[in-house]
């Protein structure tokens, strides 16, 4: 009988063994990117979630201009409510002379883990200034783990992958859901795991951003209609994925929030991922400094010079269209 091969191109995740700076760290689902493999963690989201509601107490604005990313962080699209607590530890408050070594003390003793960030991190204590930190941290294993499959092609490159095929107990099947399967190019399944965490995979070529994306595969699964079970026939494969990444939010970085005396210093996320045929670690660190100054600086001025090439457009009020437009370029023309 001719086998299904499900042969799992992760393009959701796009996170194959590469040298760290190729993936792009973003700061939102929403955020969009030219760079083929990007990656999304909370963390940095649940830090600008404690930001705009313990220190700043309202949405975030920058005097010269807000940037999307900010506009986007603002919707707090993600909450705390939406991971367990036993995931995640945070920190908001005030930068003392122990805080670096009670957020290290508290993050071993709950997660057995040590920080790649904080001695990046200007800790300097003082009354006026503040960290926003946050880690989350996942280790669970599949329900059984999945067989070694030995090295393909992923793409024109060779790669382990991990998976099911006509070798495999069968008892593996039953750790894989088929939410779709419409052709060889376009498909999604469901790991299962020990633990309250499932890991979707879908492979699409589609370069919108993660929110799209995410909500793209469930539409697709919704109208499915058919075998959700992963038969006897079926194979699977999948690649292993280890990688680091930090990214400096360097757009958000020493600006002043308007209407405000707080300037944020530093913001900044670090995310180490690792999938085999056993199951997923993910540990993400991001925070965020900021400093009160005494007094409130004053609005930058906004220049509007039309001292080079511009153009006019006059219309009638209760009106659409415009009745008259002017380039102007050569100056002399008109003076």
């Amino acid at each position: 009988m001719k086998r299904i091969f499900l042969s799992l191109l992760l393009n959701l995740l796009l996170l194959l063994p590469v040298f760290a700076g190729n993936i792009e760290v973003l700061p939102t689902m929403q955020s969009k990117t030219n760079v083929q493999d990007r990656v999304w963690v909370a963390t940095f989201q649940l830090v600008w979630n404690d930001f705009m509601d313990k220190i700043a107490f309202n949405q975030i604005k920058f005097p010269a201009g807000t940037p999307v990313i900010v506009n986007e962080l603002n919707r707090q699209d993600f909450t705390e409510n939406d991971i367990s607590e036993k995931s995640l530890y945070k920190y908001v408050g005030k930068i003392k002379k122990n805080t670096k070594k009670m957020i290290t003390k508290a993050i071993k003793k709950k997660f057995n883990e040590t920080s790649d960030i904080i001695d990046k991190l200007d800790l300097t204590p003082s009354d006026d200034r503040f960290l926003i930190y946050a880690m989350l941290k996942k280790d669970f294993e599949f329900v059984n783990p999945f067989d070694k499959l030995g090295v393909f092609k992923f793409r024109d490159k060779d790669a382990d992958f991990f998976g099911i095929d006509s070798k495999s107990d069968k008892i593996l099947d039953n750790g894989v859901k088929v939410l779709f399967y419409n052709n060889s190019e376009d498909f999604a399944v469901v790991l299962d795991t020990n633990s309250k965490d499932e890991v979707f995979l879908y492979k699409t070529h589609n370069t919108k951003t993660f929110n799209y994306i995410y909500s793209d595969m469930l539409k697709k699964a919704n109208i499915y209609s058919g075998d959700s079970a992963f038969s006897d026939v079926d194979e699977l494969r999948v690649p292993n994925l280890k990688f680091f990444e930090e990214k400096n939010f360097e757009e958000l970085a020493n600006k002043r929030v308007k209407g405000t005396n707080l300037i944020i210093e530093q913001a900044l996320e670090s995310v180490k991922f690792e999938m085999n045929n056993t199951g997923v670690k993910l540990k993400s660190e991001a925070a965020m400094t900021a400093m009160t100054t005494a007094l409130l600086p004053q609005e930058e001025p906004r220049l509007f010079y039309f001292d080079d090439t511009f153009v006019v457009f006059v219309k009638e009020k209760n009106k659409s269209k415009p009745y008259f437009a002017l380039r102007v370029y050569d100056i002399s023309n008109y003076q």
